[in-house]
């Protein structure tokens, strides 16, 4: 796995995490507008560094929701979850 690739995981990992949160202080602040507006940023945002991602490397997911025309490339490795985030 190359810098970029790790990069692109390490960034969508990021986002990934900021919708989380954002989603569960909205579960409680459901009025907060600005928490709302921010939340559908980093939802866009997340979206669109997955589509790249996938464009660029392949499927994130093997069930449907990752579909670039590159039939069974997920199960290439390595999986997202075997990748050496050590900087060197």
């Amino acid at each position: 796995m190359n810098a970029q690739q790790k990069e692109m995981l390490l960034r969508i990992m990021e986002l990934q995490f900021a919708a989380t949160e954002l989603n569960l202080y909205l579960d409680t602040h459901p009025d907060d507008m600005r928490a709302l507006q921010e939340f559908r940023m980093r939802s866009q945002e997340l979206m669109s560094a997955k589509m790249e991602y996938e464009r660029v490397y392949g499927p994130l997911l093997n069930y449907g929701l990752g579909m670039t025309g590159r039939t069974w490339q997920w199960i290439e490795d390595p999986w997202p979850w075997e990748v050496n985030w050590r900087r060197s």
